[in-house]
């Protein structure tokens, strides 16, 4: 196992608990004049329990919270259940499950159209905790709207402080395809990324073409951050490659050598594009494929790629879909490379708004505010996010650089139309805590080695207006082989569905146990679930994949229909 996750996370304490506060104390956290900065950690942290739980504001004074048994129960019932993000911020398994989407569109995109506070405040009421704006990569981004749009998301992260609002760019991958780059916020943070897009952006620099010197360019771009962190330019960074498959173009190598050069900084991909609602049918839809997944091979392209991977199957990518595929055969060479989903934000399906008239987007870098056209779009391909698509990280924390953590650490977990509202999941030996996702389990050679999987099912109506059904979760198991000796390899022998479990019902949680028996070699387990609705023997063959997702039907791929999670990997390597 590569880049230091051979080691068990601690168990960290909700930052909502675990803190003493007395009375003198606690009379500024319930007295409103007192800004949030002024604050200590200890008192910001009691007051965001509060603010979520709609407390303050009602009349709570610190005496109240200090000596009244109902409000004392009121605390603990709002830190269990925090309705309005849907009951994600609990602890589970020691960690918070912050629910995000990294890959976001606004005004100050070329085809984009939304206020930075547009699609704040959607993904807040669509419950999502954190978020990153990524406009795209452009000569005019570079020049003037990486500056223009700070100030908009410094503003948005005043106004909406519960969720927490990165700033990004979405990277023209020299050679390759787009990626999301962010930083943690800080004074160096638009300064940093104007430098990082003028030097390495590929649309930027002219250097789109699948060349080597474009891939070295590429590698240089990763360097760049991973030094503006060395030298505590920025507090982080990271990089993840978004829609990797739409259009063949980046290779097997590319991937491994962006994970290899910076293993901190690179250290992922989309495992489901944005664009979800591409797939409605005319004349209710545009019509076209889940994600815009509906090109066919260029000059550019991986030739060794079959016609397949530029679909997606179940609204996943075909890189992460395909069991023992490319992104098995990552996770067979130990890499720790981790997907997420995301919406792409653009242009919102069913949206009533267009594009501020009179606009100049080469010399403003932006588009004028949008404006009210009266007519619903049925063409729009996107949903805001949060609506239906969610990257939920197990974060020790409600801060930005927690969440990064979390992110980089591989404890992530993702769904489509919440189809399921929670996931736990652990190995372990006999008597031992284990450890979770994105994690390493060392045991004894031999040892007796299990999963344990807690689901709580859908317990509300998704933004479709139904509430989804988990028909099934499957087990997918795959052997540690080594780095291998073709950096073009996507395809790994030793990885299949090892156990399916039915699920029986359709409310409250359920849990399951795979036994993987006596260790005598390393591993990865991971985990799918799916409604049901739609399935089909893997690209592989039946016997490593005999219930996957069906390849989505180009112009009628309805995504409310097909819904699936995804879990990242645990690790389980024995010692010698």
């Amino acid at each position: 196992m590569t880049q230091g996750h051979g080691h068990p996370h601690p168990h960290p304490h909700d930052h909502h608990q675990g803190e003493s506060l007395d009375q003198s104390e606690m009379a500024p956290v319930v007295d409103m004049s007192v800004a949030d900065e002024e604050l200590s950690p200890a008192q910001l942290s009691r007051r965001q329990m509060f603010r979520r739980a709609g407390l303050l504001g009602a009349g709570l004074t610190a005496a109240g919270v200090m000596g009244a048994p109902g409000v004392a129960a009121a605390d603990s019932d709002a830190a269990r259940h925090h309705v309005d993000h849907g009951g994600e911020r609990e602890p589970r398994d020691g960690y918070l499950w912050l629910a995000g989407d990294h890959h976001i569109h606004t005004q100050h995109s070329s085809d984009g159209m939304y206020r930075v506070i547009d699609h704040v405040r959607h993904a807040n009421a669509y419950g999502l905790d954190w978020m990153v704006i990524t406009d795209h990569g452009s000569v005019a981004h570079a020049k003037i709207g990486v500056e223009k749009v700070n100030p908009d998301i410094v503003a948005a992260r005043a106004a909406i402080k519960d969720t927490l609002v990165f700033q990004g760019l979405e990277w023209n991958i020299p050679a390759a395809e787009h990626g999301t780059v962010f930083v943690a916020p800080g004074r160096n943070e638009v300064a940093t990324l104007k430098e990082f897009e003028n030097s390495f952006d590929g649309s930027v620099k002219g250097a789109g073409a699948s060349t080597p010197q474009n891939e070295a360019l590429a590698i240089a771009g990763l360097n760049f951050l991973a030094d503006a962190v060395r030298r505590r330019r920025v507090d982080d960074a990271l990089f993840f490659a978004n829609h990797p498959a739409r259009k063949g173009i980046d290779s097997p190598h590319e991937i491994r050598g962006w994970r290899d050069a910076q293993p901190t900084i690179a250290v992922g991909m989309e495992g489901a594009p944005g664009h979800q609602a591409a797939g409605i049918a005319k004349p209710n839809g545009p019509g076209s494929g889940r994600g815009y997944y509906d090109n066919s091979p260029g000059a550019d392209s991986f030739p060794g790629y079959p016609p397949e991977s530029y679909k997606t199957f179940g609204g996943f990518d075909w890189m992460t879909s395909t069991v023992g595929g490319l992104w098995d055969s990552l996770l067979a060479e130990g890499k720790a490379w981790w997907i997420t989903a995301n919406s792409d934000s653009h242009t919102v399906f069913m949206d009533t708004s267009d594009r501020g008239p009179g606009s100049d987007f080469d010399a403003n870098g932006r588009y004028n505010d949008p404006v009210y056209a009266g007519v619903a779009n049925l063409s729009n391909g996107d949903f805001w996010p949060g609506f239906y698509s969610r990257t939920h990280v197990g974060s020790t924390g409600f801060s930005y650089g927690a969440v990064m953590d979390g992110l980089r650490h591989g404890r992530i977990w993702v769904d489509h139309g919440g189809l399921i509202s929670g996931l736990v999941v652990r190995a372990r030996a006999a008597g031992q805590p284990g450890v979770t996702l994105g994690d390493t389990l060392q045991v004894r050679r031999g040892a007796q080695v299990e999963v344990s999987i807690e689901i709580t099912l859908a317990n509300r109506p998704n933004w479709a207006q139904f509430v989804p059904t988990l028909a099934r979760v499957d087990v997918i198991q795959g052997d540690v082989t080594g780095p291998v000796s073709d950096k073009d390899a996507f395809t790994t022998p030793a990885t299949k569905v090892v156990q399916s479990f039915e699920v029986g019902k359709n409310s409250g949680t359920v849990s399951f146990t795979y036994k993987l028996g006596a260790v005598d070699r390393p591993v990865y387990v991971r985990l799918r679930g799916t409604d049901g609705n739609r399935t089909a023997p893997g690209l592989m063959g039946a016997s490593v994949d005999p219930h996957g997702p069906q390849i989505d039907v180009f112009g009628d791929a309805d995504p409310w229909k097909d819904l699936w999670f995804y879990s990242n990997p645990i690790w389980i390597l024995p010692r010698r």
